[in-house]
């Protein structure tokens, strides 16, 4: 009598690590703890159906709800042995992917599950939050714009002015990038009255003060920083011109130009060579007031006078090629040209040039004078007519560079005046330039959330509340990822290791200091192959390399979590 025999492969690669990653941050309990769905839903809880949804676009690099449901039926055992739920792929069909947004975009509770899980993230990993970084992005789409509504026009920052818009402000701890709070918002919203709501909320996540807040210049409105004072926490970020005029950072300057102010030196480390000098700058302190909720506060602030030399090299070489260019298009304004338009007033002209001066910045280092002259013009004589001489009034341009003004313009190139509250004691003017030059650490975390492998944008939801809701999930996932990257990067440093085998065609190759894409990249290729013959199941997964088993350990995740796709598998439902 032959037995029936049937083969089923399933690829397996990161999923193991990523749900045992969820547990560990306790995402699954905590989701179920705070989010109740309606009461007909059945089966697989919402929190593990959201986890399980977070591996598939952790894995698969998509957030459509529609690819959800066959992925999990092709994985369907590696999901059920792994998560230790009975997994029935109907439960994630698009309409109940649907109600787990529904149920992430309820904000308070949102903030309450936000609090209890950075509390958990903060005990489990004996993190110290001291620095938290705030910023901003925007995240374009083919949405509908309803007045009122979360999709609008406004300043974007992906270059699509042309589509409409949502905003999305993440506060980020320090140095990992981890994110602690997340505020969704119309996309017509100006930054600068974001800052505070997102501190604000920090502050009742962390339940922490004394910490530093680093932000971009938009971050610099008075009031923002008053806020920040007025709560006993610090605050870092360079000064706009609305804050710091012109002549208050020529004033600022002068004593530099004249060497009477000697300036500290500021170097950057860098891996097997020599410190780089990158900048050089000085301090001074004001003092500022200001009401907070009906209270007037007033304080001391640091200002310190920076000056990029990387930064000034790169804008005295654009200040060089806007003057050229400046100057190409002055001399033809108005040539004498076949075709081409010529101008005949004073004022026509005058506009024109203006245009130039301020489309290429250089407003101020030139003198533009108009001269009219007459112009005598000889027509030959014609059959009957005779020889004749015309006369016309032209218009001259004439330009002359400012060469002092120009001077004076190069030598401000680089300088930036960054406010901050902290002590010097606590915060040299050295570590304060080095702090704000990891602003690309936020930066890295919305590249990753519009990117791969979260990848916001495109979106294709056209519904405000489902939009807030994915945002938020896709928070939960860049913790994921940068727990991941950090729980290695402090393992290899803990050890003085480095981690081979990460770069394909260059095996030996190291780095001490992977990507969590890296790392989950390398776990790709592990599948795990199901044999029924009759009544008995046979399982096999693909070995696992030493660079595997490597990041297994320095993820400091049980030896087993492949093994266990082997050994006391559930039947098959």
């Amino acid at each position: 009598m032959r037995e029936e025999l049937t083969i089923t492969t399933e690829r397996v690669d990161d999923i193991p690590v990523l749900l045992a990653q969820s547990d560990k941050m306790a995402i699954p309990a905590l989701l179920d703890g705070f989010f109740q769905p309606h009461g007909n839903w059945e089966g697989t809880s919402l929190g593990w159906t959201a986890t399980i949804w977070l591996t598939h676009i952790l894995s698969e690099g998509d957030h459509r709800l529609n690819q959800v449901q066959p992925w999990v039926a092709n994985q369907k055992y590696t999901l059920q042995t792994s998560s230790g739920q009975a997994v029935r792929e109907g439960e994630w069909s698009d309409d109940r992917l649907a109600i787990v947004l529904d149920r992430l975009s309820e904000t308070q509770k949102w903030q309450q599950f936000e609090t209890a899980l950075n509390q958990q993230i903060i005990r489990v990993y004996n993190l110290k939050p001291k620095r938290v970084r705030v910023d901003s992005t925007t995240a374009s789409g083919y949405w509908t714009v309803t007045e009122g509504g979360l999709f609008q026009w406004g300043q974007s920052k992906d270059h699509r002015p042309d589509l409409p818009q949502l905003k999305v402000m993440l506060s980020a701890l320090d140095p990992l990038g981890l994110p602690v709070a997340t505020q969704i918002v119309s996309g017509e919203r100006a930054d600068d009255r974001l800052y505070m709501p997102a501190i604000e909320q920090v502050s009742q996540s962390l339940q922490e003060h004394g910490l530093l807040y680093v932000g971009d210049s938009k971050m610099g409105a008075l009031e923002t920083r008053a806020f920040v004072q007025a709560q006993q926490d610090y605050y870092l970020m360079p000064l706009a011109s609305k804050q710091m005029p012109d002549a208050v950072l020529t004033e600022y300057l002068k004593p530099v130009w004249t060497g009477e102010q000697a300036l500290t030196a500021v170097y950057r480390d860098r891996e097997g060579s020599q410190p780089e000098l990158i900048a050089e700058g000085y301090e001074r302190t004001v003092t500022l007031s200001s009401d907070v909720r009906g209270k007037t506060i007033t304080w001391t602030e640091r200002h310190l006078i920076v000056r990029s030399l990387r930064q000034a090299q790169a804008a005295q070489e654009a200040l060089q090629a806007r003057l050229t260019k400046a100057q190409a298009a002055l001399g033809q304004l108005n040539e004498h040209k076949q075709g081409k338009k010529r101008y005949h007033d004073v004022a026509s002209l005058q506009h024109a040039a203006n245009a130039i001066l301020k489309e290429q910045r250089v407003e101020g280092l030139f003198s533009v004078t108009i001269e009219e002259q007459v112009e005598e013009h000889a027509v030959r004589a014609y059959g009957g007519r005779p020889a004749t001489v015309q006369v016309a009034r032209a218009l001259s341009l004439r330009w002359e560079m400012d060469d002092q003004a120009v001077r004076e313009a190069m030598r401000r190139c680089g300088w930036r005046v960054y406010a901050t509250n902290h002590a010097k004691e606590d915060l040299s003017l050295e570590q304060a330039v080095l702090a704000y030059r990891e602003e690309y650490l936020v930066e890295r975390g919305f590249g990753r959330i519009k990117g791969k492998p979260l990848s916001l944008t495109p979106m294709y939801l056209q519904s405000d509340q489902r939009a807030i809701g994915l945002v938020r999930l896709l928070s939960i996932g860049l913790r994921i990822l940068t727990l991941l990257e950090f729980s290695v990067r402090q393992r290899l440093a803990e050890t003085r290791a480095v981690l081979p085998g990460l770069y394909a065609g260059n095996p030996k190759r190291t780095t001490s200091r992977p990507t969590a894409e890296a790392l989950l990249g390398a776990l790709k290729g592990i599948h795990l192959s199901l044999v029924t013959i009759g009544q008995q199941f046979h399982r096999h997964v693909t070995p696992l390399s030493e660079l595997q088993k490597n990041i297994l350990f320095l993820l400091d995740l049980p030896p087993d979590i492949y093994d266990k796709l082997c050994a006391d598998f559930l039947k098959p439902t």
